[in-house]
């Protein structure tokens, strides 16, 4: 009798306790925690000794606010939780979780489905791969957090954690650690349900998404200054100036592992007798905004023949008679914290921007030691956090970690053969990598071997132009070298407007950054993301979403003639008119078309009836300050009403988390013949904002001047361009705290 009665107490003091609605739902050895409606964390632990640290994908482990949760014992140890979106079944039978013991059901495609242990993937709308190295065909992709099955789950389990910090393997009595995503064709959901438990992209370094020059060269000084002049002499933009091995010593290297046949690939001391004075070239570089990079391979840590040798040494306590040098060692926080500073801390005090890892070397040191954990997510982590320094944005470069690895931006794509097939696979997997939240890719334009052909060169700078950064390199070769007028006149002139181009529509790259951080979603977005329910949207690898407004679909065949004609299919979703950005034709949306393009374009529409916000052209296209706002709207539909929002921020530092950024609305309407054009003031301020600006309206494909244009009640004075086939109207600068309404 007192058992039964103590039963019952049990039962009823259990019901109350679930009837809280509390999150996460314990029961037995087994926890379930929902992060969001359509995220369920599993983790079952032998002795019920739960892991709250983060690891390298789970970041965020606040409170979860979500507790619209019903639970309910069955029967006995037979649970039934349930939320808006999924009903989880679970039979406390002592086990892990497996076949038996836990069932989640959910609605997808119209019906209930099933998801338990053994699950598989069967319309996986695959990710990305950590490196193109030395590939030239397509190669499988990883799976990715995107599919048509309506679900995915994500195995954390026996994944180190860090704990102050620095990592550490997990207890063995902590068995699974499951993150289980159920979406249905919501996909935006997926991505922000990411964030919440992985935590957003971070806004990069504005100027990582500029032009960068890159070559493995020995240059000297001086070369690296003639090349700056001739980037000015032929009026092509550059942002980034990437140092190869070159910058360092490597003859010296007479010890360590080494790389690729000799010891010289890591090394940290600058070869004076190419760059006599680093200090004088960073500076004179720095004084025309142009950003130096460092590469570096740190497999062989810090040898005897480094100039930070002794330094480095007396930090670890090490006594340095006989030359003793210390294996590398990613495991050990006192090492890394001095190496860090070592290595870098005399080439950062020069003023460079930040570092590229390049990490190469896991097939000597596959594991980072003590661990089971590989280098390269580690030390993705680790370099990320080390160029945060001083308030400053973190600035990764460096190949793809995995899950988790899209908080340390921007990622290198590694030494990809320059061909055909391989621009036509780079498109695609570029668009599959927003579904791991890989979206700002470093890719060598052009490839890094081979790509000889100036035809496939230009139609890869094209590709460049619709890219997170356009960046080029090429491997150690007297007869390959990318700078853009090295490839015919033809060549040149075609890659010059592209480099225009990707000037003019900074702002909008920019504003678009902006929405990967605070909405999670792609810069290049594969057509499903926006498009779910749309068959069309998953026929079309080679065309991606570039922000809200752009659609671009890159030639990836060769042409044919003396133009190079070339043609690609372009699917133009329903409900908008898209107009080729080249040429200003119209079309209207809700169907498949065939786009020939000679070698100086490519099939690129955006989306008519939005303000779409640029700059007039810079060779600083990343660092100029936005005096002139171009507002370019193409007509939209009778009735249309749409605004996008330009972004604003310093560029360089987080202060933009702590809220110190600019938005500026842009509203386009139209209403019986009447198009109202309205810029909304600027909400938000930041150090170095510009408190004026001129404001010009593009207003392509009105070919006909009207009779009046009025801005802020008043006529003011067009201007017909034929570029436009339409008309523009420039204003004198202006408080940018002021409306301005334009109206025609």
């Amino acid at each position: 009798m007192k058992k039964h009665i103590a039963f019952i107490l049990f039962v009823l003091i259990t019901s109350i306790a679930f009837a809280e609605n509390t999150n996460p739902v314990v029961i037995g050895n087994a926890r379930f925690t929902f992060i969001t409606p359509n995220l369920v964390r599993l983790e079952y632990v032998q002795n019920a000794d739960f892991v709250n640290n983060p690891t390298l994908f789970a970041q965020e482990r606040s409170s979860f606010d979500f507790i619209d949760i019903k639970t309910e014992e069955t029967k006995k140890n037979h649970y039934t939780i349930t939320t808006p979106l999924m009903r989880l079944e679970y039979y406390d039978d002592g086990f892990p979780f497996g076949q038996m013991n836990l069932r989640i059901y959910f609605q997808h495609e119209g019906k209930e489905k099933m998801w338990y242990m053994a699950s598989t993937q069967r319309r996986n709308l695959r990710g990305t791969i950590p490196t193109l190295d030395a590939v030239g065909a397509p190669v499988p992709l990883s799976e990715g957090l995107l599919s048509r099955d309506g679900w995915y789950a994500i195995h954390d389990t026996g994944k180190e954690i860090l704990v102050d910090g620095w990592v550490q393997p997990r207890a063995k009595e902590h068995l699974q650690d499951v993150y289980l995503f159920v979406y249905g064709n919501d996909y935006k959901s997926a991505l922000k349900s990411l964030k919440k438990i992985s935590g957003s992209v971070p806004m990069t370094r504005k100027y990582v998404h500029g032009s960068w020059y890159c070559r493995w060269w020995d240059y000297t000084a001086d070369e690296y200054m003639q090349l700056i002049k001739e980037y000015k002499e032929h009026d092509f933009p550059i942002d980034i100036l990437v140092f190869d091995m070159g910058w360092h010593t490597q003859k010296e290297a007479t010890t360590g592992t080494g790389h690729a046949g000799n010891r010289g690939w890591t090394g940290y001391s600058w070869n004076k007798k190419l760059i006599p004075n680093p200090q004088k070239l960073i500076n004179d570089l720095k004084k025309d905004r142009i950003y130096v990079v460092l590469n570096e391979h740190p497999h062989d840590g810090i040898r005897a023949h480094e100039d930070s040798y002794s330094g480095f040494m007396n930090a670890m306590g090490t006594d340095t008679t006989g030359r003793k040098e210390i294996l590398f060692d990613a495991g050990s926080r006192k090492y890394m914290d001095n190496f860090m500073e070592y290595a870098h801390k005399e080439s950062d005090d020069m003023g460079v921007a930040f570092w590229w890892l390049d990490w190469q070397q896991d097939y000597i040191y596959p594991l980072v030691r003590g661990t089971n954990m590989q280098h390269l997510p580690w030390l993705n982590h680790i370099y990320y956090n080390y160029s945060a320094q001083g308030n400053l944005r973190g600035a990764g470069f460096s190949r793809w970690g995995g899950w988790g690895d899209h908080r340390h931006p921007i990622q290198f794509s590694g030494d990809a053969v320059g061909n055909w097939d391989m621009l036509k696979f780079e498109i695609e997997m570029t668009s599959t990598s927003g579904n791991v939240g890989c979206f700002f890719w470093a890719h060598d334009i052009g490839g890094f071997y081979g790509g000889n052909d100036s035809e496939l060169y230009t139609r890869w700078t094209q590709f460049g132009l619709l890219n997170s950064s356009l960046r080029i390199h090429s491997v150690y070769d007297p007869k390959l070298d990318r700078r853009p007028w090295l490839w015919g006149e033809e060549a040149e002139k075609a890659m010059r407007d592209i480099y225009h181009l990707r000037s003019r529509i900074m702002p909008y790259i920019y504003s678009s950054v902006w929405q990967c951080h605070s909405e999670m979603l792609p810069l290049n977005r594969a057509m499903y993301i926006e498009y779910p329910d749309v068959e069309e949207a998953y026929q079309h690898p080679q065309q991606f979403l570039f922000g809200d407004l752009l659609i671009g679909a890159p030639i990836t065949t060769a042409g044919e003639g003396e133009d190079k004609t070339a043609s690609q299919q372009v699917w133009l979703p329903e409900g908008d008119i898209w107009y080729n950005f080249f040429t200003g034709k119209a079309e209207e949306g809700g169907k498949v078309i065939t786009e020939t393009c000679d070698l100086n374009t490519f099939p690129l529409y955006i989306k008519g009836g939005y303000p779409f916000p640029m700059q007039p052209y810079t060779p600083r296209m990343a660092s100029t300050p936005l005096a002139e706002l171009i507002v370019r709207c193409y007509p939209g539909k009778e009735g249309d009403s749409n605004v996008y929002t330009l972004y604003e921020d310093d560029g360089l530092t987080r202060d933009y988390e702590k809220g110190h950024n600019a938005t500026t609305r842009m509203e386009y309407k139209i209403q019986s013949s009447l198009t109202e054009i309205t810029v909304y003031p600027a909400a938000g301020s930041f150090e170095g904002q510009l408190k004026k600006r001129a404001y010009t309206f593009e207003l392509p494909q009105q070919p006909n001047l009207p009779s009046h244009v009025i801005i802020n009640g008043k006529k003011v004075k067009t201007v017909q361009r034929q570029d436009l086939n339409g008309f523009s109207v420039t204003t004198k600068p202006m408080d940018i705290r002021d409306k301005i309404v334009l109206q025609f």
